[in-house]
């Protein structure tokens, strides 16, 4: 019998992949879709909406298809020698672009025993941006917010994080990206910075903001947003309200809470300075006792570790890696407040020899020259920009304001450097105005 080969993600399902599968059922034999797994469509656009297990059991439920296997990289190559197809079917779309060195590599390979490549036009009235768009615009669940954080830490080699403090910059954080090497690069998920809040409404970073207040800035993004949240919890305060932070947290789709083991004996720091180091013990009490109070297996949290801040030794760091790990602890954050990354690769290199599949964090606010691809060398798996937006913005308001002064009007300041308010209201979802 005949075998057909169809790649595809199959995330969108829509009227144009019916049309490829009926094209090849046509051809007459086995049909196997060979289905991108979440890696390899995360290797260049982003992470699809559905798990591979929630595609696979769609197209295994399509008319026409024998079998699925998965994809797990962008190359055909390793299913296309082991299954030897007659024929591969894909849309002609796929010419140029990222994918097109992929359809020379298929072309190559399936030569060697005769194979035969079938494009089938592309289906018009079809896109894929559209659909996205809607998608956005319908928003997400708790549920699917939550567990989304956990599937990108699976499928990504580095998640990219950026601080949100309030409505417009989580959608800034929702829907920037950039075309690069004709792939997709955006921010992967959002910071809820304990710094950045406060200091957005004008306060010190002291506490003055209590964990109620902070939630009600959640509650603006939550149904304008639909990526993943990871919520700044600063020291997490006493054990018994940091229980009940998780609690809330949870139910509203919050993907992960990071706390620091720093201690504050007058219950009150000033802009984020601490008296000291919390104990092992304390500290790792804590932890254990969030977990425990979690409902469900989405939700995860992260131990920010500040030894090297208060000139401890790096076993200290690692003692306290290993005791928080122990504990429930869900990643590991090294905090480091100087420009050299040494100390924060030393770190990494220790944490990768101990063999734990935790997770590392880097927020490299103060070592901000290192580049993704050096924190990926080092198995980073999630860089949070923890407070780059704010502090953009001050100083663009600063001169906007300053020109307005110098020209007794506001037209050089707006032809320089304001944007269209148009295009800020078309962010907004429904906000669509053509002028």
């Amino acid at each position: 019998m005949k075998k057909i080969y169809l790649g595809m993600s199959a995330d969108l399902l829509h009227p144009g992949h019916l049309n490829i599968i009926e094209r090849a059922r046509k051809l007459g034999g086995q049909l196997i879709v060979g289905l991108l797994t979440d890696k390899a469509v995360a290797s260049y656009k982003r992470l699809p909406y559905m798990s591979f297990e929630q595609r696979k059991v769609i197209i295994e439920n399509v008319k026409g298809v024998d079998e699925v296997v998965p994809q797990d990289t962008l190359d055909y190559t390793e299913n296309l020698e082991k299954i030897k197809p007659n024929f591969v079917v894909h849309g002609d779309d796929w010419k140029s672009g990222v994918q097109s060195a992929v359809r020379q590599k298929v072309i190559e390979v399936i030569s060697k025993w005769g194979g035969e490549l079938i494009e089938v036009p592309y289906t018009e009235g079809i896109s894929s941006t559209k659909l996205n768009k809607a998608l956005k615009e319908i928003g997400t669940t708790p549920s699917l917010r939550s567990q989304k954080l956990k599937r990108l830490i699976d499928n990504k080699d580095i998640v990219r994080v950026i601080e949100a403090h309030n409505g417009l910059t989580s959608l800034i954080a929702e829907n920037v990206f950039i075309s690069e090497n004709n792939q997709r690069r955006e921010f992967d998920a959002m910071w809820i910075s304990s710094l950045t809040q406060p200091v957005a409404k004008g306060k010190l970073n002291n506490g003055y903001l209590d964990v109620t207040t902070r939630i009600l800035t959640i509650f603006d993004m939550l149904d304008i947003t639909t990526k993943p949240i990871i919520y700044d919890g600063s020291n997490g305060g006493q054990i018994e309200h940091f229980v009940s932070t998780i609690k809330s947290l949870e139910s509203l789709g919050v993907s992960a809470i990071t706390i620091n083991d720093k201690i504050n004996n007058n219950n009150l720091s000033k802009n984020g300075f601490f008296d000291g180091q919390d104990s092992i013990e304390n500290f790792s009490q804590k932890i254990a006792a969030g977990k425990r109070a979690q409902t469900g297996e989405n939700f995860m949290i992260f131990a920010k570790i500040e030894s090297l801040i208060f000139d401890k030794s790096l076993d200290d760091a690692i003692d306290r890696t290993k005791a928080y790990i122990q504990s429930g602890a869900d990643g590991i954050m090294i905090h480091w407040k100087k420009e050299s990354f040494e100390e924060v690769k030393e770190f990494c290199q220790c944490y990768n020899s101990l063999g734990y599949l935790k997770p590392l964090i880097a927020m490299p606010s103060y070592y901000c020259q290192v580049k993704e691809e050096e924190l990926i060398k080092n198995n980073v798996k999630i860089v949070i920009y923890a407070n780059q937006l704010l502090r953009a913005a001050y100083p663009a308001m600063i001169k906007t304001a300053q020109s307005i002064l110098e020209n007794h009007r506001a037209k050089e300041a707006s032809d320089k450097y304001c944007i269209p308010i148009k295009e800020i209201i078309n962010l907004i979802p429904g906000g669509n105005v053509d002028s």
